[in-house]
């Protein structure tokens, strides 16, 4: 009995002791968690695939890194929510993820999910970096809203420049899909055209759901347009190409970022060669850390990055300097040095935000479709506002 006494005793002890090594580790380490939301389901899903899969890979590199917030390691995670690409159900997830303590935002992909959206991560006082391109999102006043890429009034500028000046077209078509996105971006290049002396002859609208372009395009080319400006999805503007090449309308199609796709070019087919697509920044194969990016992100993902991952893990890093510079995730505290944000990124050598929460530098990219591949035909580097 003395023995089996003892032995409970000597058990005991060493539980103890256990406990005594563990709490003070456990003790040493933080739990940070972002937000983040986007189409995960539904035609636009490998938006928000690449976009969440850009974040991941950042949070998997500074959790290896063992960055110290407060003085204890913090271990980043992120809670996703799937939007569906819908306002009403953007606004639903946003307050979801307010409601499970997030300590910064990530998201949303669409500027139509995001700016319903950030009214609530404002009025809860969370950072926010979203995709969104639409210039409205950074013009409602709230300090905890940035851009993880350039604006439509960025883009737009550079793409409607080419038409006029590169592409030589005098007269210029544009559709766009109504949505925020697609409205915001026409806009923009309709007011391009415009101030480089060119003409809209048609301007037309769709839907984020239509397939059919026959009368669109028959309007178009009434109009004797050079050239045919397409704001929209990949999943629009590659049945679009098809169907120009059906009616043998052989003026060049643009887009924006959303169809510079790899989905682009197996929905157009044959029909993609020659057609443009603007991306903001500047091709990651030129950057000093782009292949290591592609290389790390192919061997996370068993794939290639999409369009957006460079902007999210960058986006996501953003976020993660600026609670390292505070020492603390704590959003009222790390909010500013975010706004002060300066660093060296992916997809920038020199990160930073203006007062509206746009980036400083902007750079966009036209690509065009040659050889069945996305390939690079202009670079435009400036600062925002000139």
């Amino acid at each position: 009995m003395k023995m089996h006494r003892r032995s409970l005793l000597a058990s005991a002890m060493v539980g103890a002791a256990a406990w005594a090594v563990s709490a003070p580790a456990m003790a040493q380490t933080v739990d940070i968690k972002f937000g983040f939301a986007a189409p995960m389901t539904g035609p636009q899903s490998h938006y928000g695939e690449e976009m969440q899969n850009g974040i991941l890979l950042a949070l998997a590199e500074a959790n290896a890194k063992k960055i110290k917030v407060g003085g204890k390691v913090a271990n980043f995670t992120l809670v996703t929510r799937d939007d569906q690409a819908d306002p009403r159900i953007g606004v639903q997830v946003a307050q979801q993820l307010v409601d499970a303590g997030i300590s910064g935002m990530l998201g949303h992909f669409n500027s139509g999910t995001t700016i319903p959206a950030s009214r609530l991560y404002n009025e809860a006082g969370v950072p926010q970096i979203a995709m969104a391109t639409a210039p409205e999102y950074t013009r409602q006043g709230y300090n905890t809203a940035f851009r993880m890429m350039t604006s439509d009034t960025q883009q737009g500028a550079a793409v409607g420049g080419f038409m006029v000046k590169n592409l030589k077209a005098k007269k210029v078509a544009i559709v766009d899909d109504r949505t925020a996105y697609g409205q915001g971006l026409a806009d923009q290049v309709e007011k391009a055209v415009k101030a480089g002396g060119g003409q809209v002859a048609r301007r037309e609208y769709t839907t984020d759901k239509a397939t059919d372009f026959a009368s669109i395009l028959t309007n178009v080319r009434t109009a004797g347009a050079d050239a045919l400006f397409y704001a929209g999805t990949d999943a629009q503007s590659g049945p679009l190409k098809r169907q120009m090449k059906q009616l043998g309308l052989t003026m060049p199609l643009l887009s924006g970022e959303m169809t510079r796709s790899d989905t682009f070019l197996r929905l157009a087919a044959d029909a993609a060669e020659g057609t443009y697509a603007s991306l903001a920044g500047v091709p990651l194969e030129t950057l000093p850390g782009g292949k290591a990016f592609q290389a790390a992100y192919k061997a996370q993902f068993k794939k290639d990055s999409g369009v957006y991952s460079p902007y999210a893990y960058d986006g996501a890093w953003n976020m993660i300097h600026a609670i390292e510079q505070a020492g603390s995730a704590d959003p009222a505290k790390y909010l500013p040095k975010l706004a002060k944000l300066q660093r060296k990124g992916l997809t920038s050598n020199s990160i930073a935000y203006d007062d509206a929460g746009d980036l400083k530098e902007v750079a966009v990219t036209i690509y065009q479709v040659k050889g069945g591949k996305w390939v690079q035909a202009e670079t435009v580097v400036g600062q925002a506002g000139k």
